[in-house]
């Protein structure tokens, strides 16, 4: 029997009516196995997934297929984002394998659910150099049954290897470290199409503010123009959404035109901060456009009725990619005024014969830019095209609420709010904070997904950091101490529950969540910055915000730590080399006295890679260690000071003197350390 039918998970409900037995990954599940001697075949996806789709159609909805699984396997379906660490674990062992990898994640496992052998898609049929799905179920099944010592013989290798953990090489980084990577990284940029070179092209937001960092603090010029033409080039693509905002996942090609069309909740949360710092950094209206169309999509399509945000946009519609977002000549010609369709198609790239398989993907990676009142014009004919859109058979909508990602979210709108003078996008973030830290927690720790009153739970690492970064973005924003004692709580579930003595590093599950074969402890950024960067400049900030003693040596002893590890590959670590510049050279701004809203205003307008800030409300006290605990105790008068490490400038008292005296220290060369 298929027991999916009363999964939470979008994505297992898609698979509720396949005449396959679907398990739900559970420990029930690997005592069935065990008890009929099979081993186990895992196939792991989600709901937003193309090939998933593809090849639950040939494969698993298929009744011959489905027999010939249930007869040799004992057969379970994930959901990846509802569990990260199946996926993990499984992932890794398919690395092992020397496989690329990818979803769907099509894996074999001892009835212990140990892995022995996988791949990814698998055609019903031999093609694409793959052997047919049926051969593999078969020839699997008679090696586990007839030569066992291959089996085992695998799946000690795999278990060996996936045992191993990155520990701290001991070494340490320093600015001049971090400048040579940065030097490298320029190099390494498309010159012509930015990002990384060569094709997919994915946006690795960790990496291009690594990038801006460097480029911030070095003033190199060269480094500054390619994380912008990045921008610049994605904002233009068929990748951006010209009508309905947000980005695709990744570009299939160099140039940033043709997407693979899904769109996921934690790429937007990340893109929408670096376009908001684009749009600081040089004030260009496209950056803006970018940043607000991301909350437009987010606020339309994303909120759920709690008012948290779902997890992704499905690739498919009428079972065909991309079917939403294309378009035809005659179909812009029938939605505007013969003048009007011969102007957006020539600026948006729509001809007869097509950009993309006889369809137009929406770019102006040609027409580039127009003036003010071209781009008014544009926008009413966008609207009319999103309108016509809207009629079209929706992609689906996996809205279950994720923790982590919901968490990047609320940070990155907390983040751009000031820089593009949008207040109402902290009230937005707010309110999906709320839902977050009250209905999906239990005891203080968090749980992982939240969808029609079911939770995961217990959550997972990222989880928990990525919501202590919110909850500090929250508090940094309005001063309101509840946002800061929530951060103090997750901080001490994440070193009491995942912290890993032995290696100094977190762990994906928490210390009592049920076991998997390994206990996964990576440390490199993935699709999401990896849960140990994360925490690490949540740590960094809390420091900067407190001054106390605690926070200062907690921070930087982890620190060091985690900079050892991402010295042997920075550009898998660069979550942790962006919390270590943090570290560094970020300034502490502490706002205080009456009528202090104005220089608050003008903080928080700092770019958050360069600064933390923290308003001192009345009745709130500094720790005895803050280096501006004196000062700060002068006087009514509003006031702000900058600090950098254990050094604080003389009070400022008005928005033009701040903005001066952070420049001037910004400017100023900070010690190395870490």
């Amino acid at each position: 029997m298929n027991r999916l039918k009363d999964a939470s998970s979008p994505y297992l409900l898609q698979h509720r009516d396949n005449p396959v037995h679907w398990w739900e990954w559970s420990p029930e599940a690997m005592a069935e196995a065990r008890r009929q001697g099979k081993p186990i075949l895992i196939s792991i996806g989600y709901a937003a997934c193309h090939w998933c789709h593809v090849m639950a159609h040939e494969s698993f909805e298929d009744a011959d297929v489905a027999a010939v699984m249930n007869e040799l396997f004992v057969n379970i379906k994930v959901d990846r984002e509802e569990r990260p660490d199946v996926d993990h674990v499984y992932m890794s062992a398919l690395h092992l394998l020397g496989e690329q990898g990818g979803w769907p994640l099509t894996m074999f496992l001892t009835p212990e659910g140990e892995p022995f052998w996988g791949g990814t898609y698998f055609p019903k049929e031999p093609r694409f150099g793959r052997p047919g799905f049926v051969a593999v179920l078969r020839e699997i099944s008679r090696l586990y049954h007839a030569e066992p010592e291959r089996v085992l013989k695998n799946r000690d290798a795999i278990k060996q290897h996936l045992a191993k953990v990155e520990t701290s090489d001991g070494g340490v980084l320093g600015l001049s470290d971090l400048d040579q990577m940065g030097l490298r990284l320029t190099e390494l940029i498309d010159t012509e199409h930015g990002g990384l070179q060569g094709a997919p092209k994915f946006p690795n937001p960790p990496i291009l503010e690594f990038l801006l960092r460097y480029a911030r603090r070095t003033r190199d010029g060269a480094a500054r123009h390619r994380f912008l033409l990045t921008l610049e080039r994605m904002a233009l693509g068929g990748v951006h959404d010209h009508l309905g905002g947000g980005f695709a996942r990744y570009s299939v090609d160099e140039r940033w035109l043709v997407p693979h069309f899904e769109k996921m909740l934690y790429d937007n949360a990340q893109l929408l901060e670096l376009y908001a710092l684009g749009f600081a950094e040089t004030g260009r209206p496209l950056f803006r456009q970018a940043a607000e169309g991301i909350v437009a999509w987010l606020k339309r399509e994303m909120t759920t009725a709690e008012g948290a945000f779902a997890s992704s946009l499905d690739a498919d519609s009428e079972g065909k990619e991309g079917r939403f977002y294309v378009w035809s000549l005659t179909e812009i010609r029938e939605s505007l005024s013969e003048e009007d369709a011969a102007f957006f198609a020539k600026v948006y790239d729509i001809t007869e014969a097509g950009n993309f398989e006889g369809h137009n993907i929406p770019n102006r990676l040609i027409s580039g830019e127009a003036p003010p009142a071209v781009e008014e014009r544009l926008s009413s004919l966008r609207g009319k095209l999103l309108e016509r859109r809207a009629a079209r058979v929706r992609p689906g909508l996996d809205d279950k609420v994720l923790a982590d990602w919901n968490g990047l979210m609320i940070g990155a709108l907390v983040r751009a709010a000031p820089l593009l003078g949008r207040p109402d996008w902290i009230a937005l973030a707010g309110r999906a904070y709320r839902f977050v830290s009250g209905s999906m927690s239990r005891d203080g720790h968090l749980g992982h997904s939240w969808r029609g009153g079911a939770l995961i739970f217990p959550g997972f690492a990222l989880d928990h950091a990525a919501m202590m970064r919110a909850a500090l973005a929250l508090y940094e924003a309005t001063s309101e101490a509840s946002y800061l004692q929530d951060a103090l709580g997750w901080r001490d579930v994440l070193l009491r529950e995942f912290m890993v003595g032995e290696t100094g590093c977190l762990a994906m599950t928490a210390k009592g969540a049920d076991p998997l074969v390994v206990r996964p402890q990576p440390t490199h950024d993935d699709a999401v910055p990896n849960a140990n960067g994360v925490f690490i400049e949540a740590l960094v900030r809390l420091a900067q915000i407190t001054e106390a003693g605690d926070d200062i040596r907690r921070a930087a002893e982890m620190v060091s730590r985690l900079v050892g590890v991402a010295r042997s590959a920075p550009l898998g670590h660069t979550s942790i080399l962006n919390a270590l510049d943090l570290h560094l050279r970020g300034l502490s701004i502490l706002v205080t006295g009456n009528d202090a809203g104005t220089l608050h205003e003008t903080a928080l307008q700092v770019p958050y890679p360069d600064r933390s800030v923290r308003w001192l409300r009345e009745g709130a006290t500094l720790d005895d260690n803050h280096p501006a605990k004196a000062l700060a105790a002068s006087g009514a008068q509003a006031q702000a000071l900058v600090c950098a490490g254990q050094r604080c400038s003389l009070p400022v008292t008005d928005a033009e003197g701040l903005k001066a005296r952070v420049r001037e220290m910004l400017a100023a060369e900070p010690g190395n350390a870490g």
